[in-house]
């Protein structure tokens, strides 16, 4: 059975929708930017401290690509700135185990896309698509199975990888870092491997192998971000490409998954709320596919299938959180759903993996991990408390029925491997040096008190050593919106900011995705005012306990999260002393009001629709961060925008930015000689990608800006940053 990126709910990720799937894949909506796929984490023979980037990319900073930086102050621009092969017949877990044993920990580099298939591994080297017989992977020994330069694209790279079922075709889905655009690559597997076809503006795709063990790839075409047409084509002598399926409702958008064993190919229509999934048969992909279940307003279900049984995830019911149920392949209708597992309250659902005799979950329960192991054979459940230092899952690929291997990682803390092992019932942790982080630094559960009693929860990191935590700098960071937790990844630039005292803090406000499915609804469409609340009390309930005060703290957000940063900017400026923001949503109304935009009519159920609901669009101007700019101080603040972003749309940032300029030159009039005037900087960069999280130069104009308004020496955090980014 081809190895493939599992994860099943990977649909979820694209309905709320993550990169935006630690839960990172492509539907995406207008503020919210996830990967498809989650890149991998491999050791290498690269140390930590020297590079910690993709083999395949560029250094951002070695481009030298111009920019447009605009000042409130002075409207200047910114400156540019000896593995041993373990033995075949040890398991997976144990390979690992042996590679970690025989290096460093910190030798590892980020892998975007690898596939293991019939014995080999299928991944990027340099500017080529290759691949090594499995137990040579590490090494130099491969084959060139395409060189990228020939789609004459701008430093290419792979983002996913699939190995039709006889390894006769490899498909492959090519992007560059400045654009969303991408190209699926077929390449025949002979003796001269060749590209048999290429098709633009593949979202996601799988192949499944008829009666006749004809290769057929099903494939997603997006056009202006829409995601709406199934094809499924042949290759050989028998070449065709046909459309299969059309979602007509704008509102929908549709993506495939291969269940785990390869039974069946999913074909999943969604929005934010709503689910519909077809099921083709993987041994009989040209008979007609089998609806799962009609569309029911409200009502969100994803399938995997094992044994001739459907297991659904769905939110089906009273509580309207997630469940497990099941039910017979052959009888998949609603009416037929058995309950099987429920989750406890403030759950969210990371992941889910089947194996032949068990269901693991991966679990995210008041803001801290838990694996949850279940006996398919007599139900029985073994619930695993993972590490409080642990912040987020990497979720490996994996085809092992014997053993279930995962990452954990922090924001501060790089990935660390676990495998929970069926037969012996145990969850393994890897061995080696243990990083000196945690011996340096504390990792903190908050909890704030919001207007309306509702407890809302943090995660703080500051240096165990640090003394009189009040004159610290803060940075805090929110996202709220989508369903979709906090991105709490290992970011290098964060762990360096802690070594350098600063305390981090990151505030799960309602409307993201930590408490499960009603926390985000608490704080959508016309709740949508409560994220702001938590983030107000989350910023007051530090400053009460201790960590940092105003003049110290600085926050930060991406996409939608610009929509409460910019909202507290506009209500309690006072808060903060400074501001980054990256791709930020900050025109909700006029975005919302604008059907000509790719995405308006799918993001209506988080926003609501202001053109034909007077509610709604009172509402909105309640707190858009547009319409609320007035005359009065303003915190520092510095934007990050992209040319050609077609899910932000630039225009509604430079207007932002426009008027926030005029507020607050009318405000410094009033107010005489002396005023300090807040530096208001937009940074447009080239290219139309949405976010560009490893750019090592918006990473240092960043962190410079923070510094510089804090009045804070950057001396030694540029040095110990050096370390992480190559420049």
């Amino acid at each position: 059975m081809q190895q493939k990126t599992r994860l099943f709910l990977q649909t979820l990720k694209y309905s709320v929708p993550h990169l935006g799937k630690c839960m990172q894949k492509q539907h995406l909506n207008h503020c919210n930017f996830a990967d498809h796929y989650f890149s991998r984490i491999k050791l290498r023979k690269y140390h930590l401290t020297k590079c910690l980037q993709s083999k395949n990319k560029i250094p951002e900073l070695a481009r030298n690509i111009p920019s447009w930086s605009f000042s409130c102050k002075d409207f200047l621009p910114i400156k540019q700135e000896n593995e041993q092969s373990p033995s075949k017949n040890m398991d997976a877990f144990e390979k690992v185990r042996t590679r970690l044993e025989t290096q460093p920990q910190e030798e590892y580099e980020i892998i975007n896309a690898e596939v293991k298939h019939g014995g080999f591994v299928y991944y990027q080297e340099g500017c080529c698509l290759v691949r090594s017989k499995d137990e040579e992977a590490d090494s130099d020994n491969y084959e060139v199975l395409f060189n990228l330069e020939e789609l004459k694209l701008d430093q290419p790279f792979i983002d996913c990888i699939r190995v039709a079922p006889d390894e006769k075709y490899v498909a492959a889905k090519i992007r560059t870092e400045d654009s969303e655009a991408s190209t699926c690559i077929v390449v025949k597997l002979s003796d001269q491997p060749v590209m048999e076809a290429s098709f633009p503006n593949v979202s996601s795709f799988e192949w499944v192998k008829d009666e006749e063990e004809e290769d057929v790839l099903f494939y997603t075409f997006q056009r202006n971000l829409r995601c709406h047409d199934v094809y499924r084509a042949t290759f050989g002598d028998n070449k065709r490409n046909e459309r299969f399926y059309t979602e007509k409702d704008p509102s929908y958008f549709v993506f495939l998954y291969l269940t785990k064993d390869s039974r069946f190919l999913t074909i999943n229509i969604m929005n934010k709320t709503t689910s519909e999934v077809w099921l083709v048969d993987g041994l009989s992909p040209w008979d007609p596919p089998v609806l799962i279940q009609k569309r029911i307003p409200g009502v969100l279900y994803y399938v995997e299938h094992r044994d001739d049984e459907l297991y659904i995830l769905t939110n089906v019911g009273e509580p309207t959180e997630f469940k497990l149920m099941r039910t017979a392949a052959d009888s998949p209708a609603i009416m037929n759903w058995d309950l099987f597992f429920t989750m406890k309250r403030n759950t969210k659902v990371v992941d889910l993996d089947m194996f032949k005799d068990h269901c693991v979950l991966f679990l995210k329960h008041s803001n801290l991990l838990y694996v949850n192991v279940i006996g398919l054979a007599d139900d029985s459940v073994r619930s695993l408390k993972l590490p409080p230092w642990a912040c987020g899952f990497i979720i490996d690929t994996n085809s092992d029925p014997k053993n279930c291997p995962f990452q954990l990682c922090s924001p501060i803390r790089p990935p660390k491997y676990y495998t929970y092992k069926f037969a012996e019932g145990k969850l393994f942790e890897e061995t080696g040096h243990e990083d000196p982080i945690t011996k340096t630094s504390r990792v903190l559960r908050l909890e704030a008190k919001s207007k309306d009693g509702k407890l809302v929860p943090m995660t703080v990191f500051h240096k165990t050593d640090s003394e009189d935590l009040q004159k610290k700098p803060l940075l805090l960071h929110v996202y709220g919106a989508y369903g979709m937790d906090l991105k709490m990844n290992f970011r290098p630039e964060r762990r360096v900011l802690v070594d350098d005292g600063w305390i981090l803090a990151y505030c799960h406000v309602r409307g993201g995705g930590e408490l499960g499915l009603q926390w985000h609804a608490d704080g959508r469409l016309t709740k949508k005012l409560n994220g702001l609340a938590d983030l107000e009390a989350c910023i007051k309930t530090l400053h009460g306990q201790g960590f940092s005060q105003p003049s110290l703290t600085t926050l930060t957000a991406f996409s939608a999260g610009g929509v409460l940063v910019g909202a507290l900017c506009n209500s309690d400026p006072e808060l903060l002393r400074a501001v980054t923001l990256e791709a930020p949503f900050l025109d909700v109304l006029n975005t919302m009001m604008d059907t000509t935009l790719p995405l308006t009519l799918e993001e209506l159920e988080e926003w609501g629709n202001p053109s034909s609901d007077e509610k709604h669009k009172n509402y909105i101007k309640r707190y858009c961060p547009y319409q609320n700019i007035k005359p009065q101080h303003y915190p520092s603040i510095h934007i990050t925008a992209y040319e050609n972003d077609e899910r932000v749309p630039l225009k509604g940032i430079v207007n932002y930015t426009e008027k926030l300029q005029e507020a607050i030159a009318e405000h410094a009039k009033d107010t005489g000689e002396g005023y300090q005037v807040p530096s208001i900087i937009l940074d447009i960069q080239p290219g139309g990608n949405h976010v560009i999280e490893d750019s090592h130069k918006k990473i240092t104009a960043q962190i410079k800006f923070l510094y510089e308004e804090l009045g804070l020496d950057s001396t030694n955090v540029f040095e110990d940053l050096k370390k992480y980014l190559k420049f």
